[in-house]
Formats: C-alpha cells, sequence, structure tokens
C-alpha cells in the first residue's frame, strides 16, 4: 500500500513481481533494466557487430553509455549472414564465389529460423518493425530415403510416421489385451488404453493396423463414385531397418517445434535494423588486432583502411568467437587464456542451389527438410519463402564436415556434386534444375572460423563438455572486460542465447558501475 500510495500502479506492479507475488506470464519476453542515465560519462568499446554485440550497444544507447562498435567486416550480423545475388563469399584455402542468384532469392548462409519460445530476439523484431513470416521447418510431404530399404525409392514422412505409429499401437494394444501390463493397468485403465492405441494409431475395431488416411493415398479420391485407394502399410520390420526415427522425430525437440519464424526477406533483416538504429556507433572494416587492460579500463588496437588505430574505454563488451580471441594478442587473465584455448567450435557448412521450385509444382512439397540416411549429404531443406514464385534457393547438405564423409571429399566442387547428387536421390532426374551453387564452411568463414561452440579440449587430448569447463570461465568479467555470445549462454547456436548473455553482462556491469558511483559519492 506504501509503494501504491508513493509511485502508483506501475511500482507497485513491478514491486508484487519481483517479490514473486504477481509472476511474469510465461509469454512475456524478459526485459533489460538499465536506467536512462545509468552511462552517462561512461565509455565503452564493444567487439564485434553480431547479435550480441549490437544489442548490447542498443542497450546501453538507451541509458546513455557512450559505445563504440568495432567489426571487421563491412556488414552487421556475423553469423546471422544472408547471401543475395552479387555477393561475394571469401572462405580460408577457397576460391572465392560470386552469388548469382535472381533478384528477391536469398540463402541464409548462418541463422535460418526463430523458435516461438524465443521472446526475446521475437521482441526485439517487434520493436523494431521487422516483418516476420512462419518457417515452415516441418511437412509431412517431405521425404526420407534410405539406399538399403524400399528400393533405394523415396518414402514420403507422411507415410512413414503414422505407418510407424500405426504398428506400434498395435503391438502395444496386443500386449494390453494379452495381460502383459496388468500389473501397470487396472480394467478402467486397459479400456481407456485400447481407446486411445485405436485413435492414435488409426486401428480397426479388432486393434489391427491396416493404413490410414493419414498415411497418404495410393491413388487420390475423385469425384462420383471414386474414393481413391489408400497406400499399403509400410512393412514394420523394413521401417525399424531403415532407421528414419531421428529424422521424423526431428520437429519434436523443443527449439525445432512449430510454430517457427523468419523475417520476410532474410535474416540479415535483424542485425541491419539494429544497425540502422546505431548509426555510425558501428565502425566496419576495423579488425580487431589487440586487447589491454590499462589502469581504469580498456585499450583497444584495431585496423581501420590500413591503418592502425587505439580506442581507450572505461569498459569492454566482447563479442567475438573463441577461435579469433585465441589469435589476437590480449592480457586476458590465465583463466580466460585457458578457456579460450580450450573452447573447441563446430565447423559446419551449408550448400544452397537456385532452382525452378520443382519441390513445389511436382512433389506438394512447401517448406520443410528431407533426410537422406546414407551418403555424405544428409538433408535437402526447402525454402518458406516466396512460395509460389517462380524460382527459389533450395539447401542441399547442411552438418559438421571434419571427419564426417562429406569432410572427407576432396575438393569444392566434389563437395557441391555430392550435394547436387542428393536432391538427385530424393527427386530423380529434377537436380538437373539446380544452377548457381554457394558453399559456405563456417570452419573456413574470416573472423568466425567456427559455426559454434561444439565441446572443450582436455589436456589429455579428450573433448569434454563445455558447461563443465570454459563456460564457467566467459559468465565471469575479467576485471571490466565482459565477454557475450550464444557461447555464454545455455541456448547455444542461437541468436536468443546472443541476446540473453548480452543482457546478462550488461545487469553485472550496471551494477558496478551504480556500486562505484555510490563509493565516489561517498567519498
Amino acid at each position: 500500500m506504501r509503494v501504491a500510495g508513493a509511485g502508483g500502479y506501475s511500482a507497485t506492479f513491478v514491486t508484487l513481481q519481483t517479490l514473486g507475488l504477481m509472476p511474469l506470464a510465461v509469454s512475456a519476453a524478459p526485459k533489460l533494466q538499465l536506467a536512462p542515465g545509468a552511462g552517462k560519462g561512461i565509455k565503452v568499446v564493444v567487439l564485434g557487430a553480431g547479435i550480441a554485440g549490437l544489442v548490447s550497444a542498443y542497450e546501453m544507447g538507451k541509458a546513455g553509455f557512450q559505445c563504440t562498435v568495432l567489426e571487421a567486416r563491412d556488414r552487421p550480423g556475423g553469423r546471422v549472414w544472408t547471401v543475395r545475388g552479387g555477393d561475394i563469399v571469401d572462405s580460408i584455402g577457397e576460391a572465392r564465389q560470386i552469388a548469382s542468384f535472381a533478384g528477391g532469392n536469398y540463402f541464409n548462409a548462418g541463422a535460418a529460423r526463430i523458435p516461438s519460445i524465443h521472446k526475446t530476439i521475437l521482441g526485439y523484431c517487434k520493436d523494431l518493425g521487422i516483418a516476420l513470416e512462419v518457417e515452415i521447418n516441418s511437412s509431412r510431404s517431405t521425404l526420407l530415403v534410405n539406399d538399403r530399404d524400399f528400393g533405394g525409392k523415396p518414402v514420403e514422412q507422411r507415410q512413414a510416421i503414422n505407418d510407424t505409429r500405426g504398428h506400434v499401437s498395435e503391438l502395444l494394444a496386443k500386449c494390453v489385451t494379452r495381460g502383459a501390463l496388468d500389473q501397470e493397468l487396472n480394467g478402467e485403465d486397459r479400456e481407456r488404453m485400447l481407446g486411445f492405441l485405436r485413435a492414435y494409431g488409426d486401428l480397426t475395431s479388432g486393434l489391427v493396423y491396416e493404413g490410414s488416411e493419414r498415411a497418404g493415398f495410393a491413388r487420390q479420391p475423385r469425384a462420383g463414385f471414386d474414393a481413391g485407394e489408400l497406400r499399403p502399410p509400410l512393412d514394420l520390420h523394413t521401417l525399424l531397418d531403415a532407421r528414419f526415427w531421428n529424422a521424423m522425430l526431428f520437429e519434436e525437440g523443443l527449439d525445432y517445434q512449430a510454430t517457427m519464424f523468419q523475417p520476410v526477406g532474410g535474416m540479415d533483416r535483424i542485425p541491419y535494423a539494429f544497425a540502422k538504429k546505431l548509426g555510425r556507433v558501428v565502425q566496419y572494416g576495423s579488425p580487431v588486432k589487440e586487447i589491454r587492460k590499462t589502469a581504469n579500463g580498456v585499450r583497444v588496437i584495431y585496423s581501420q583502411r590500413r591503418d592502425d588505430k587505439a580506442i581507450e574505454a572505461d569498459y569492454c563488451i566482447c563479442a567475438l568467437p573463441a577461435p579469433i580471441l585465441h589469435s589476437i594478442p590480449n592480457d586476458f587473465a590465465p583463466r580466460i587464456r585457458r578457456a579460450v584455448a580450450a573452447t573447441v567450435y563446430a565447423d559446419n557448412y551449408k550448400i544452397a542451389w537456385e532452382s525452378k521450385r520443382f519441390w513445389e509444382t511436382d512433389f506438394n512439397i512447401y517448406g520443410g527438410i528431407s533426410w537422406l540416411s546414407s551418403g555424405p549429404v544428409g538433408l535437402v531443406w526447402y525454402p518458406s519463402g516466396g512460395l509460389f514464385s517462380e524460382t527459389g534457393v533450395v539447401l542441399s547438405g547442411y552438418g559438421p564436415e571434419g571427419t564426417t564423409e562429406f569432410g572427407s571429399l576432396p575438393a569444392m566442387e566434389a563437395k557441391l556434386n555430392a550435394s547436387r547428387a542428393a536432391v538427385g536421390r530424393l527427386h530423380s532426374g529434377y537436380d538437373q534444375h539446380l544452377r548457381n551453387p554457394i558453399y559456405v564452411s563456417w570452419g573456413k568463414i574470416p573472423y568466425n572460423q567456427g559455426s559454434w561452440v561444439r565441446g572443450f579440449s582436455h589436456p589429455d587430448g579428450n573433448e569434454g563438455d563445455y558447461y563443465d569447463g570454459p563456460y564457467r570461465e566467459f559468465i565471469e568479467p575479467d576485471d571490466r572486460i565482459y565477454f557475450v555470445g550464444d557461447h555464454c549462454s545455455h541456448i547455444n547456436a542461437w541468436m536468443e542465447g546472443a541476446v540473453l548473455s548480452a543482457h546478462r553482462a550488461l545487469e553485472m556491469m550496471g551494477e558496478r558501475v551504480r556500486a562505484e558511483g555510490r563509493a565516489r559519492a561517498a567519498n
């Protein structure tokens, strides 16, 4: 009552939330609390204009901090990178590529989808006016193929999923009716379970799976007396042998469940929106060459237009990935140096092709992913944007390189051939429509040299759980240097993790600024 009298409704509402008496709704996006003017007179240098660096500068700017963002590339976004016609792709040890996509077509070389549960990044999209559309992460029209089974012919996911569900339901129904689960189920439970299995597996009244409309038709129903013809069920033994279950369950992963989103026109709409707000705060073409501590802050040496420059600041927000930090001279604390040296990044790749949209016109596939159980390329990912247009960009190949079968291919040409062949295995003869390929291997991309954290290297040479090692060091500041990025969160490889790590670091830095301000005032 006293809070209400002094501050009104808003103050009361915040106080009740803080005390846990009025918890935030699950759907609400967490907000960073930096008071306006809290950063007055304080300089901060932000290293890297990826999502974590951009969010840090954006929020600090609103609180009055004087920020400078140093970005090595001539674009914002880091791994949030959209390739369009005319864009250049440079890779370490590979020939330069120039994208030849038609106007309106694009390839999200890095981040490509936003789960609906990632409320913070979605909140920024709303705040910045970024138009979003549904990203179709899964479709029952997509295909599964294993060379050993079903004559090597692709199977629609709707058939594989529903036939598997039907067979498993029939098996479980047999267990129930034969009393195998009597210790677990009483009489009423058994009847309810059998009712559930009839519905879940689309079983007959005799609890047998004989096929289902859910699995699709061998001949579609038509008008008059033509009721169509159901597909005969796929054999359970062969389904098990084909090992399709990882692909069939992909959409069940928490971060992959519908509904997912993407910005209209390309994922880089997000970093460019931040960059527009920041304006000249972001200095492009400014790779960091040295990071040093000073008595009251930090000093960063960087290159700009071939000239070496220096900037001094009270604080540093470091959003650079560990492989890049490892090559930059610094005087980090020994624990941070060890963490940087031990962190191991994945080297995932993507290959994109431009094509007429045969997957839509001839295969009824609108977005989603088809999966291949054998061969060097494991998936084909269809675009969610520009549906029903003439051409689009399809992904054929996404995964780690390293010691994989794909990574062992001798050169880019062989990798592109394998990518083309994967489309041909799923859509026989249609690989001839593919053109204008772009290959992005994140382990070879300058200023990244990795896709996301995979683990950490023990002194004995084995790889361990990153969260039990370097992570514990990165989430604590090194004096006035704070580390941010998805690798500083438990949502690794997602923009949401990058954003939340920035919020946490800024809250810690803000508290230090307030404490130092109180100490000065007391003196």
